[in-house]
């Protein structure tokens, strides 16, 4: 096997797994801030709950994504050494700067946090759950400024064959990378909009099923409380509505600003990466129409074996121009675009051993590309309207008794987890061939690329590197049955499983079976 495509594999897997943990962190951490805001501000016990059940999901959720995290960075050296030297003393300043500021601020002040219940001031606790939420979300955003500068590079001089960083502050502020860091974060909140709007579905299925509350004629709510159950009082009732109602409300703000944001980032990359575009709507002629659905071979990289059936005329154009009437170019006008400024084969250097002179393609697989580009859309529309459905059906107190809509809702909390998974997958694949795209916009320094193919490391066999993706690939499966495990854990166990006091009869001394005890 080729080594990058193995290389690519490895990175693609872990990198995946990886972004599935970061938008829930990311969109969790600020609601159980909000939530302990509440508790201090108002002294209700509903609050208070509500910040100690989704507290402890936010953990297990945070632990797990620094455990997977940490092997990206590992792989610069393991896999792609030859990217590392062409972009190292770039991503230098903001990677040090996630690990030194960032990450520091949000490790630190989370440790105060988990240790600091009945020891700290009610207000100095919530600063550091706060500070350590703020810590994330701009550790997320110089992750997000590195890699958006793959995509688009900026501030920087080509001095002997290498980018050499000359502006900080253009890296930061590159358009592509605020568009980008944007769009995860409302991705993010529409993530853990729908995670706490399936579970807190859950729970009130489950007292309904448990005949602990019923409905009046009316249809309206009446709560009730089983003592037998622990934690299964009228307070119990009000974690989970409140529950539910603030993660549909979150969702479709999240679902709102994913809407607006992706709208920026598709023209942007109209006119940054045209080809990745062109392929995501398998356009092999300049037009104006937006593919609805096509089939036939979207690997065909001419395009020949595409037919497009459902098509929406100047929809294309309005994506990538505002405007109705504007054609865009199409794959058979950019392929000899990019071959008269990039090449028509890669380098004659010994460093890339059977891979020298090989021709170039320059469309990427427009099976990944069509299909990750519908699938981001469709999912994150399903969920938003979720949602909405959710608020109409439950604004009498309670959730129907349904088993079937119960699973639906569980469901439901995969949908902006695919959406987001289809995105990013889109947008690095897309990329191809370049891990380095260059800059063609008016302004930009067009010669700083670098081709996937010269990027990996020159001197690991390809025994080792499959040696590696199946050692991470199962270690990274271990780490998914453990995550999921404990989600489920507690998640069935509800407000009970984090709060044994509310169980009269526990011995609040013995916390042996809890394998998260220190949080609290």
């Amino acid at each position: 096997m080729d080594p990058v495509d193995i290389a690519r594999w490895q990175f693609g897997i872990t990198t995946v797994y990886h972004f599935l943990l970061v938008p829930l962190t990311l969109g969790l951490g600020p609601t159980v801030a909000i939530m302990q805001t509440m508790w201090v501000r108002t002294g209700n016990e509903r609050y208070l709950r509500m910040t100690k059940f989704w507290g402890k999901l936010y953990l297990i959720n945070f632990i797990m994504g620094v455990a997977t995290g940490i092997v990206q960075e590992f792989q610069f050296g393991m896999a792609w050494s030859e990217y590392s030297r062409f972009v190292g003393d770039v991503f230098g300043a903001p990677l040090a700067m996630e690990g030194l500021l960032a990450f520091f601020i949000e490790s630190t002040f989370l440790g105060l946090w988990i240790f600091g219940w009945n020891r700290l001031p009610k207000r100095l606790h919530l600063a550091t759950l706060w500070l350590a939420v703020l810590g994330s979300i701009v550790s997320a955003f110089f992750i997000i400024a590195a890699n958006s500068w793959m995509q688009h590079p900026v501030g920087i001089e080509f001095v002997d064959g290498r980018p050499v960083l000359t502006d900080i502050f253009a890296v930061l502020s590159n358009n592509t990378a605020i568009a980008a860091y944007t769009h995860t974060i409302f991705g993010a909140l529409g993530v853990g909009g729908a995670f706490l709007l399936g579970i807190a579905w859950y729970q009130l299925w489950q007292r309904r099923k448990d005949n602990i509350d019923t409905v009046d004629a009316a249809g309206r709510v009446v709560v009730g409380e089983n003592r037998t159950i622990p934690g299964r009082d009228k307070a119990d009732h009000s974690v989970w509505i409140t529950s539910l109602r603030w993660g549909a409300v979150v969702a479709i703000i999240g679902f709102a600003g994913v809407a607006i944001t992706g709208d920026y980032q598709a023209k942007l990359m109209f006119e940054q990466q045209p080809m990745k575009m062109a392929a995501a709507e398998a356009a092999c002629t300049d037009g104006t129409g937006f593919s609805v659905l096509a089939f036939g071979d979207l690997a065909a990289q001419d395009c020949s074996q595409v037919t497009t059936v459902i098509e929406i005329p100047g929809l294309l154009s309005f994506l990538a121009n505002g405007d109705f009437t504007t054609e865009v170019k199409g794959v058979n006008t950019l392929v000899p675009i990019y071959q008269d400024k990039y090449g028509t084969n890669l380098p004659d250097n010994p460093i890339l051993g059977d891979r020298a002179g090989q021709a170039i393609d320059y469309v990427p697989l427009m099976a990944v590309t069509y299909w990750g580009f519908r699938l981001m859309i469709g999912f994150g529309a399903l969920a938003a309207f979720a949602a909405v459905v959710a608020l109409w059906m439950t604004r009498k107190g309670t959730v129907p008794k349904s088993k079937w809509l119960m699973r639906l809702a569980l469901l439901g909390i995969l949908a902006p987890f695919a959406a987001s998974a289809a995105g990013w997958v889109f947008t690095e694949m897309g990329r191809q061939p370049f891990v380095v795209a260059p800059n063609p916009t008016p302004g930009g320094i067009d010669g700083v690329f670098m081709f996937t193919a010269s990027a990996v490391s020159p001197g690991v066999e390809p025994w080792e590197m499959i040696v590696s993706l199946v050692a991470l690939t199962l270690v990274y499966l271990a780490l998914l049955v453990v995550e999921v495990g404990l989600l489920v854990k507690y998640a069935r166990a509800g407000v009970a499983g984090v709060m044994p006091e509310l169980d009269e009869s526990h011995d609040d001394t013995d916390k042996t079976d809890d394998v998260l005890a220190f949080a609290y």
